[in-house]
C-alpha cells in the first residue's frame, strides 16, 4: 500500500491494522518514510504519525537503528514538542535507545520528561511502563505508576472534600464506559505491572478492581452486546465461533454476515444523528482475558459489554468508519470500500 500516489488517512489506519502480517514489515516502515520524504502524504499534518508507525514496526521487528531513526524523524515532524501525539513517538525512542546498547542514560532522560504525562494522558501509563519493561526497569514503573496514581487521588480528594481527607475510597472520575478517564488507565496499568512483578495485592489494586467492575456494570446498562460495535478480523473471527460457538447468535453465522451487521448498524446510528463512528477491533485473546480477570463467562452479555468498553477505550482498536469510496474498506479485506462492506448495508 505504501507504493500508492498518495496516502490517505484511511491508507494509515489501514497499515496500523496490517503491517506487521505482511511479508516484509520494514520493507513497509521504510516505504512510509518515503512516502512523507517525498510529500505524498494527503494531510501533511499526518506525517509524525506515519514516521511513529514506521518506528513501531522497527522496533517490534528488533531494529533499533531504524526505529530510532524513525522516531527521531517523527518528533521532528510535529508542529509542536507539545503535541499529545509525540508522546508516544518518544516512548519509542527510548525503547530503541534500551536495544540499542549502552544509551540507557539517554533512554531514561526520555522517558523521565514523559514522567508528566501520566497524569493527564489516558496512553501514557500504558507506553512508558512497556518502554520501561524493554530496559529491564519494570520496578522503576511499578514506583512511577504507584507515585501517579497517590498525586492523582490526593489532588481529587482535597478538591472534593478538602484537605487531609480519610475517605475510605478515593474520589475518582470513572468516565463513561466509551472513554473511562486518567486515573482508570493508571491504576489498571499499576495493577498489571505489580501482577507481572508477583507484588501482593494492595488498596490500590483492590480500586483497579472494583473500578474494572463498575465499568462492566454501567458498559451493561448503557448498551446490549449486539450494538456494540466490535469487529472480528476475519482470522479472529473464526477462531472467535470456534471456542464460543453460541456467539454465532450475537455477531453472525460467519464473517460476511458480522460485517453485514455492522455496516447496517452503523448506517443506522449515522442515520440518527451520531457522528464521529468507528468499529474497534477485537481478539480471541483480549475477550478471553477480560473474562478470566472477572471470573465470567466470555460469552456472558455483562463480561462482552465490559470487554467492548475497555477496547473502546484503546485509541489503537478505533477504526473510523465510513472510509471514502474508493478507499481500502474498513474491514481490511484489501478491497475498495464501495466493492466491499458499502454494499452490505443494502444486503
Amino acid at each position: 500500500m505504501p507504493t500508492k500516489d498518495v496516502l490517505t488517512k484511511a491508507d494509515l489506519a489501514e497499515l496500523r491494522r496490517s503491517a506487521l502480517g505482511t511479508a516484509n514489515p520494514l520493507g513497509v516502515a521504510a516505504d512510509l518514510a518515503e512516502a512523507v520524504e517525498q510529500g505524498r502524504l494527503e494531510d501533511p499534518d499526518d506525517a509524525g504519525d506515519a514516521l511513529t508507525l514506521a518506528a513501531e514496526i522497527a522496533e517490534i521487528r528488533a531494529r533499533p537503528e531504524a526505529a530510532l531513526r524513525y522516531a527521531e524523524q517523527a518528533l521532528a515532524a510535529y508542529q509542536s514538542g507539545d503535541d499529545p501525539r509525540a508522546g508516544f513517538a518518544r516512548a519509542l525512542r527510548a525503547r530503541a535507545l534500551f536495544r540499542a546498547g549502552g544509551r540507557d542514560d539517554e533512554a531514561m532522560a526520555e522517558l523521565t520528561a514523559l514522567r508528566p504525562l501520566l497524569l493527564t494522558q489516558p496512553d501514557a501509563p500504558a507506553y512508558v511502563s512497556a518502554a520501561l519493561d524493554v530496559g529491564g526497569r519494570s520496578a522503576t514503573a511499578e514506583t512511577w505508576l504507584s507515585e501517579a496514581v497517590d498525586s492523582l487521588l490526593s489532588e481529587r480528594a482535597t478538591a472534593a472534600s478538602g484537605p487531609a481527607s480519610t475517605a475510605i475510597d478515593p474520589v475518582v472520575d470513572l468516565g463513561p464506559p466509551d472513554a473511562p478517564g486518567v486515573a482508570f488507565f493508571l491504576l489498571q496499568q499499576r495493577h498489571r505491572v505489580r501482577r507481572n512483578l508477583n507484588l501482593p495485592h494492595d488498596r490500590q489494586d483492590d480500586l483497579a478492581d472494583r473500578l474494572e467492575t463498575q465499568l462492566v456494570r454501567r458498559a451493561g446498562e448503557r448498551r446490549d452486546a449486539e450494538s456494540d460495535l466490535l469487529f472480528w478480523p476475519r482470522a479472529e473471527f473464526d477462531r472467535l465461533l470456534a471456542e464460543h460457538a453460541a456467539l454465532s447468535e450475537v455477531y453472525g453465522s460467519d464473517w460476511d454476515a458480522h460485517r453485514a451487521r455492522l455496516e447496517k448498524e452503523l448506517v443506522r446510528l449515522r442515520g440518527a444523528g451520531q457522528a464521529g463512528l468507528a468499529v474497534f477491533r477485537a481478539t480471541v485473546d483480549g475477550l478471553n482475558a477480560f473474562a478470566g480477570r472477572r471470573d465470567g463467562d466470555p460469552a456472558d452479555a455483562a463480561v462482552r459489554a465490559g470487554y467492548a468498553a475497555e477496547v473502546q477505550a484503546l485509541p489503537s482498536a478505533r477504526i473510523a468508519w465510513p472510509p471514502e469510496r474508493n478507499d481500502a474498506c474498513w474491514c481490511g479485506s484489501g478491497l475498495k470500500y464501495k466493492k466491499d462492506c458499502l454494499p452490505r448495508s443494502r444486503s
